[in-house]
């Protein structure tokens, strides 16, 4: 973190530096006024062939977690699927016949996997780039809707594994990851994320999840310090993505201020409520904790965001 920056731990961010600090982060972004890909541009050719050259074992993980269509505390409307003609139905019909089925889900929620579009964060009136809210592009399409990722996301991703690092299985609720954790957690795994990456931060909410059940996570959460964001300006990470909702909750005097700063300042694409358990498994018997990965959201042209399964290659 630069000199000039807030304190990388909690005890010394005072709320009322976060508008100069969102300031700081947007103009170190650094991007044309027309610019819609946001930190996306950190991803090029080079970086894409390079991820490629982290496949060695040839195994595919996915990150999501399974979709969820029973209520729960942290999901009191869940996802809908309706089998309009299941299999078994055709059981003794002869000749052709289709089973189908219909999903309905919030791409937005606090158990979903799914990413956040740079439309998601409306900041004073103003989206990322100072794209004023409800804009659209001169095709009529919104402006910043996930449609800007259509192409899919390639890249070198990475793993820091907060818990493992503090020496806990996970993260109690209203904790924060710091810039000094997640500096630890490079030292602990030999591994430095740098430009172009795709960063995931495992606070291990899914593994807390899974062994208490669920709470209500809009409540009580762990998520980034604001003050990590520095950290992630300065290696120039394309994406970010946590098994929780990269915010902490409570917050620290300003509603969702990751999410602020990620996507409107930075131009961040954040993804929430992934599952890690497979790739940390897999990551801590190779001793590597980079591995090619490729996130493809849905073709949503007017969308917030788009359920998501990245999904990592070793």
């Amino acid at each position: 973190m630069g000199d000039n920056g807030p304190a990388s731990g909690t005890a010394g961010w005072d709320p009322a530096e976060f508008p100069a600090f969102y300031e700081r982060l947007r103009h170190r972004a650094g991007r044309s006024p027309a610019d819609r890909r946001g930190a996306l541009n950190h991803i090029t050719p080079e970086t894409v062939r390079a991820a490629a050259g982290e496949v060695r074992l040839g195994r595919s993980v996915s990150l999501a977690a399974p979709v969820e269509t029973v209520p729960a505390a942290d999901n009191p409307q869940p996802s809908t699927h309706d089998m309009i003609s299941s299999p078994a139905e055709h059981r003794n019909k002869p000749g052709l016949n289709f089973a189908y089925d219909r999903l309905a889900m919030n791409i937005h929620g606090d158990a979903d996997s799914h990413i956040d579009a740079l439309c998601h964060v409306v900041y004073d009136g103003l989206m990322y780039n100072g794209v004023a809210a409800g804009s659209t592009e001169p095709d009529g399409t919104p402006a910043l809707s996930i449609d800007v990722a259509h192409d899919g996301i390639v890249g070198r991703g990475v793993l820091l594994d907060i818990p493992r690092v503090r020496g806990v299985p996970w993260l109690e609720p209203g904790e924060h990851v710091t810039t000094a954790d997640l500096a630890a957690a490079e030292e602990a795994q030999h591994v430095r994320v740098g430009p172009g990456d795709l960063l995931f931060v495992r606070v291990g909410h899914r593994h807390r999840r899974n062994s208490l059940g669920p709470w209500d996570a809009a409540a009580a959460r762990v998520g980034l310090h604001p003050t990590a964001l520095d950290f992630l300006a300065e290696r120039r990470v394309a994406v970010l993505g946590s098994d929780g909702n990269n915010d902490t909750a409570p917050s620290v005097g300003v509603e969702f201020p990751v999410h602020v700063l990620a996507i409107n300042a930075l131009g961040l694409q954040l993804l929430d409520y992934l599952q890690f358990g497979e790739l940390r498994a897999l990551c801590e018997q190779e001793n590597r904790w980079s591995f090619l990965c490729v996130i493809a959201p849905l073709r949503l042209p007017a969308a917030t965001g788009s359920p998501v399964n990245p999904i990592a290659v070793l």
